[in-house]
């Protein structure tokens, strides 16, 4: 028996039980620390990883009556197991209710409570038309000095990233969280100012559910399919069908990663399809003319949008590679370019006047190869945000795997973003289970623990996973 089984066993305080577990489990991997756990647990919620058990609170849990399984061996906040469950759902049900009537108060005509947030049920209703209020003079300086306050936030975090201030995991930790947490107080000032019609607030209602960190996801402004028509004549004609939210902006979606991540990144997805493009003289002939044609055949292209093509101008994005991302001279595809430029440098000639006539006197193979590079180094596929480039389309084509270029490292991903999203990472790549090892780790410890389970996994960020251009940005041609 090792230390692990003997933690495991220590859930339960009655001899009895754990030497009862111990024995039945009588194969090998029943008596794996989490086989043991489960059968000591049964039906019992792990506290540690309930946005339920987070909502109501220990505390509040066991002031009601609740029994909770401690884990001895663990320090962790919430740790325990929640021995009864329907206390557990009815706490949470009553603070909903609260809620709900706090909210109702506000004039809504209905307010619906879940303990879960089902996307599918919230996305059947639309939206009413809102509008934002004016600031009042005190809310201006109050988010004047929130914005302040997250701006120096921000540049210490990016100096801490960088490597400008030399901190411990735990000062990282503790800016990350200061940094992120006066982001959202910022962008809560919209949801604070966003107001509705009194007569469209009584025919519409409320959402209220339990996000994952057992915080309180309160929408507002909804309205039912049958009472469209009341809201939006218009919409009405169409028996219920067609985009209820198409006259109402949609909220703008927090980036998952920072400008600085996403350019870090793009320059590694970059380099991956200049090294494919550069063996592909055929593709690269394509890419350039897609890029031209619409500029040379205006006349017909005229309504294109600009950006539906990769950029390539007659300059080479080296430069730019290195300098968005500081592990970019170690990566394979860089590796491959600059063997292929050393290459080509001593194929070239060495003065420009005989360039020319070196060229005119190549082999159709060595033309469509050098072509091919030179396309290829010029591409610039760098972008300060994570939503589709036109450079995915190439990818596709090209069926590039970006796993092979890219892998999720310390250096390369897990450094640069929060504790929250390495455990997100892991749990999505690996498995709940090496998630949840992370949780009482420091970001360090986390960050090298998260690289080494995902080592084999093959896991990509979505910016790096090949991604078509939507249509309404690709525009129209007449």
């Amino acid at each position: 028996m090792n230390i692990e089984q003997v933690t495991a066993l220590a859930l339960a305080d009655d001899h009895d039980l754990q030497e009862r577990v111990w024995l039945e489990a009588s194969e090998a991997w029943q008596r794996e620390p989490r086989e043991l756990r489960a059968a000591i647990t049964g039906t019992e919620i792990d506290a540690s990883r309930s946005h339920l058990a987070r909502f109501v609170g220990l505390d509040a849990y066991a002031a009601a009556g609740g029994y909770i399984r401690r884990d001895l061996f663990s320090d962790a906040e919430n740790a325990g197991y929640i021995a009864d469950p329907d206390l557990l759902h009815r706490l949470a049900a009553e603070r909903l209710v609260a809620a709900s009537q706090e909210v109702a108060a506000e004039g809504w005509g209905w307010v619906e409570t879940r303990t879960k947030r089902d996307y599918g049920e919230v996305m059947a209703y639309g939206r009413l038309p809102s509008f934002s209020r004016e600031l009042t003079a005190d809310e201006q300086a109050e988010l004047d000095a929130l914005i302040v306050k997250r701006d120096e936030a921000d540049a210490k975090l990016n100096g801490c990233e960088d490597g400008e201030v030399v901190e411990d995991d735990e000062r990282r930790e503790q800016l990350e969280q200061q940094a992120y947490a006066l982001s959202d107080q910022v962008d809560a000032f919209g949801e604070r100012l966003e107001t509705w019609a009194d007569d469209d607030m009584k025919l519409g209602g409320v959402f209220i559910t339990i996000d994952q960190e057992g915080e309180l996801n309160i929408e507002r402004g909804l309205v039912k399919r049958e009472d469209v028509a009341r809201v939006y004549p218009e919409e009405g004609a169409n028996d219920g069908e067609g985009d209820m939210t198409a006259t109402v902006p949609q909220a703008k979606e927090k980036p998952v990663h920072s400008e600085k991540l996403c350019r870090r990144l793009t320059a590694h997805r970059t380099a991956a399809v200049q090294a494919e493009l550069s063996r592909r003289p055929v593709v690269a002939l394509a890419a350039l003319m897609n890029r031209v044609i619409p500029t040379v055949f205006d006349e017909r292209y005229h309504f294109a949008y600009a950006g539906s093509a990769v950029k390539i101008d007659a300059h080479k994005s080296r430069d730019s590679l290195v300098r968005e991302a500081d592990d970019m001279e170690s990566s394979v595809a860089f590796e491959q370019i600059e063997a292929d430029r050393a290459k080509w440098v001593k194929l070239l000639p060495k003065k420009v006047d005989d360039l020319l006539p070196w060229l005119l006197n190549q082999e159709t193979d060595v033309m469509a190869s050098l072509f091919a590079f030179c396309v290829a180094a010029t591409l610039d596929g760098i972008s300060a945000t994570d939503s589709a480039h036109p450079i995915s389309a190439l990818a596709d084509v090209m069926q590039i795997d970006m796993a092979f270029y890219w892998k999720p490292t310390q250096q390369s991903y897990l450094n640069h973003v929060s504790k929250a999203r390495i455990i997100d990472v892991v749990s999505e790549a690996v498995s709940l289970e090496s998630a949840a090892e992370l949780q009482g780790m420091k970001k360090g410890d986390a960050a090298a623990a998260a690289e080494l389970r995902m080592a084999e996994s093959g896991w990509l960020p979505e910016v790096l996973r090949n991604r078509a251009m939507s249509e309404t940005k690709r525009g129209k041609t007449r």
